[in-house]
């Protein structure tokens, strides 16, 4: 890959092209607002000279902040900044919408909730964002409860993309155009709470009709620019997440969809909820035209771990140092999920005990909207002070970090508590990156 020679843009629509053409290549997507991920994300992508593509979530950020306080355009200079100070090149960089629609605002009528939702894809749009999932298929509050027709979806996000398409005019002359992904059956955002059967594959014969059904509302618009930069379309390949399941890619059941792409526009398919699939599954997907691949969850899950690992280290470590101020990060998080629950209580369910562990260690993640919380960012910050200070010793990074100590057994990283975050966020990127071609 020759990152000087095209826009981000235009990478990532020949990867596409590519992918079509039979060539199992594809671009995996960060979905995550999280510094530590970001982080992780670009230097891997410096690693493997690779676009990447990061993009927020409507409820992430927005133009209200969202939960992590972070408006479209402070989330896009955040990553453009440290990209910058890694020496990641601007041309390898595009930032994405994920799921840009009224999600946020569901509860209220769909009249207000799209207003909103436009707002939101306007200031993306202004704040240079060029990949822009158009997500229109959640129920508002005066929609049936059947939720909106497949033609409601489809003028609903035309609409929203006009909006995207009328922001340009706010930007410098000769700014690229945004890239779009569309479709009516989108997971929910974050994964589901799933057990038993896996979700069911889309039909074949669902595309065309999808596709026919998007391509009349562009029109209607007067869209027709904007439809020939649609690249994606979102369907379900039978891959989801649950609290306590993963329900893994069947590549026999997913075959008549794989074959059902049409030959224009020379779009791909874009998986969500890839979470958690093994490595033969992730480049199935990609063999089978699901280009792009969204991850989430687990990049936040694999903080988790290494951040839950370090802190059993610093209590091996300090727990009978006099005078010494251990951090109680765990503690913190759960304190911060209690106080706040908004994020979780809808989604877990059982036994008192049940829904503790779900908090720290669902599948599911639901922590990763309290890491924001000032509170828990002090306990990081003792956690990290108290281990910076220290060398930490072999035997136990090898009980706690098994994989990055054999990384730092081979002199190719070294055990600062920074470096095995880090270390271990990229175990996971490294799957998609291979399962993509890098």
């Amino acid at each position: 890959m020759d990152p000087q020679s095209n826009t981000a843009p235009e990478l990532l629509q020949e990867r596409i092209r590519r992918n079509r053409q039979g060539d199992a290549q594809g671009v995996y997507s960060v979905c995550s607002a999280h510094p530590k991920v970001i982080d992780a994300s670009i230097r891997q992508a410096l690693k493997d000279r690779s676009l990447l593509l990061v993009e927020s979530t409507s409820s992430q950020v927005n133009q209200y902040g969202g939960y992590t306080g972070q408006t479209p355009a402070q989330f896009a200079a955040a990553v453009l900044s440290a990209s910058r100070l890694a020496g990641l090149p601007s041309q390898q960089i595009l930032i994405g919408g994920d799921h840009l629609g009224p999600y946020p605002w569901r509860d209220q009528p769909s009249a207000i909730a799209l207003q909103k939702a436009a707002d939101l894809v306007r200031s993306c749009v202004r704040a240079g964002y060029k990949k822009i999932h158009l997500d229109a298929s959640m129920a508002c509050g005066d929609d049936p409860p059947t939720g909106p027709s497949e033609q409601t979806v489809a003028q609903r996000a035309a609409l929203l993309c006009r909006a995207a398409e009328g922001a340009m005019a706010d930007l410098p002359l000769g700014s690229p155009y945004p890239l779009y992904v569309i479709g009516t059956e989108v997971p929910t955002p974050g994964g589901e709470t799933l057990a038993g059967q896996p979700p069911a594959v889309t039909p074949a014969e669902q595309v065309a009709r999808t596709m026919e059904v998007f391509h009349r509302a562009f029109v209607e618009q007067g869209l027709t620019s904007a439809w020939d930069r649609v690249i994606g379309l979102v369907v379900q390949p039978g891959v989801e997440f649950g609290d306590n399941v993963v329900f893994d890619y069947d590549q026999k059941k997913a075959a008549p969809l794989a074959a059902a792409l049409p030959s224009s526009p020379s779009l791909a398919y874009e998986a969500h909820s890839t979470d958690y699939q093994c490595g033969e599954s992730l480049r199935r997907l990609v063999q089978d035209h699901f280009a792009i691949l969204k991850v989430g969850p687990w990049l936040t899950f694999a903080f988790r771990e290494a951040i839950f690992a370090l802190s059993a280290m610093e209590q091996e470590l300090f727990e009978h140092r006099r005078g010494a101020r251990l951090s109680q990060v765990r503690n913190a998080l759960d304190a911060a999920m209690l106080r706040n629950p908004v994020y979780w209580h809808s989604y877990y369910h059982g036994l008192e005990n049940e829904i503790r562990l779900a908090r720290l260690y669902s599948l599911s993640d639901r922590c990763r909207y309290y890491w924001v919380d000032a509170a828990v960012q002090n306990e990081l910050a003792q956690l990290n002070a108290n281990l910076s200070a220290v060398s930490l010793p072999p035997g136990l990074v090898s009980q706690y970090l098994p994989e990055e100590y054999a990384a730092v057994r081979a002199g190719k990283l070294s055990a600062r508590p920074d470096d095995l975050v880090d270390a271990h966020i990229r175990m996971v990127l490294r799957l998609y990156a291979s399962a993509c071609g890098a």
